[in-house]
């Protein structure tokens, strides 16, 4: 997967299109990343016990697709695509736009 956790990504499809947020952890058996403060769903949780849980309505954030978002250069600030540069040190992303290294 070329998006890892901390990048800095943009929304390009669904009810957060155009957002900017960081990754808090990428799923990559499922091809999802979680995203902070995007894709919040509410979930109504019932009471369990007599003081220990109070219930209510619980918001919280769900993974979206990969393919739904876009990495975000740190030098251009514009959303772009990543490839790869093999050197001696090993191998770096860069950006296709400005060739910076994201590493």
């Amino acid at each position: 997967m070329k998006i890892k956790k901390g990048d800095k990504v943009k929304v390009l499809s669904g009810k957060d299109r155009g957002k900017i947020s960081q990754v808090l952890s990428v799923l990559p058996n499922q091809q999802r990343v979680l995203v902070s403060k995007i894709n919040i769903v509410k979930k109504h949780k019932k009471k369990t016990g007599n003081t220990k849980d109070p219930g209510g309505i619980i918001e919280s954030e769900r993974p979206i697709h990969i393919s739904n978002v876009m990495i975000v250069c740190s030098a251009c600030s514009k959303p772009t695509r990543i490839s790869y540069e093999v050197k001696k040190s090993g191998k770096k992303r860069t950006c296709k736009k400005c060739k910076t290294v994201l590493d």
